[in-house]
């Protein structure tokens, strides 16, 4: 069973109507990334941009563009990604309705691949940060109050759909954090949170089932170490607290 997460919501939400910002020159050579994505350039292989911070989403409503409560799911909704400091990021969302969101954003899920290149860093190592886990340096060491939110349900909190989705869960403290809030948590490409904080939905498939990176706040290491971590258990409409995603381009 996947790792469950909890996020303080309602911390910071996207402005309504924010347009993606210019190309930064910085950023890229040959054709610069986005405002707001990385340039991820490995020497004997593709390069690609990948969003520094875990996505929020707006929702869109004709030409409008209006600000999404993070701690609540998506389902029906048209919905467009956005990567930005400083916000709640979006959990509560599938791996279809998070290829919508890029897709909305004119850009795409990351392959598995790309996801952890980008997350080694340009020196390969087991964490953004280095080769040893260090207390404190990524969100990973939350608490979803699931069983005070549902005392009567034990084990049996994890199948319930309502329970999982509850807004609660990331609206309690100790949970999700704004993205880049845990600075440590940065490789040399300049992203953040790719461990910890969010599971992020990838492109790759298992069969009828999508595949989650990086853990969440809860955890980090029990489907794989780190930028390692890989859970492939759940149908792609499948969506929880923990449940975030980032996009590349």
């Amino acid at each position: 069973m996947l790792a469950r997460k909890v996020l303080p919501l309602f911390l910071t939400v996207a402005a309504a109507g924010c347009p993606m910002a210019a190309s930064t020159p910085s950023e890229g050579k040959g054709g610069a990334c986005p405002a707001g994505m990385a340039l991820i350039a490995i020497e004997g292989a593709p390069s690609y941009c990948i969003d520094r911070w875990e996505a929020q989403v707006v929702e869109v409503r004709g030409k409008q563009e209006v600000p999404h409560a993070p701690t609540t799911p998506v389902t029906n909704l048209t919905v467009k990604a956005v990567s930005r400091p400083g916000v709640v990021p979006q959990g509560y969302i599938s791996k279809t309705e998070a290829e919508a969101a890029c897709r909305a954003a004119k850009k795409r899920l990351c392959t598995g691949k790309e996801w952890e290149q980008a997350c080694r860093g340009k020196h390969p190592t087991t964490f953004p940060y280095g080769d040893e886990r260090k207390s404190g340096y990524c969100n990973d060491s939350g608490r979803a109050p699931l069983a005070s939110l549902y005392p009567d349900l034990g084990d049996g909190v994890y199948a319930s759909d309502k329970a999982m989705n509850d807004a609660r869960i990331n609206q309690a403290p100790n949970t999700v954090a704004p993205t880049g809030s845990f600075a440590k948590c940065k490789n040399a490409f300049g992203v953040f949170d790719m461990v910890g904080n969010l599971h992020e939905w990838v492109a790759d498939m298992n069969g009828s089932r999508g595949t989650f990176r990086g853990g969440y706040y809860q955890d980090t290491h029990l489907n794989g170490d780190g930028c390692a971590y890989k859970t492939v258990a759940h149908d792609v409409s499948y969506h929880d607290y923990s449940t975030g995603f980032r996009c590349c381009l």
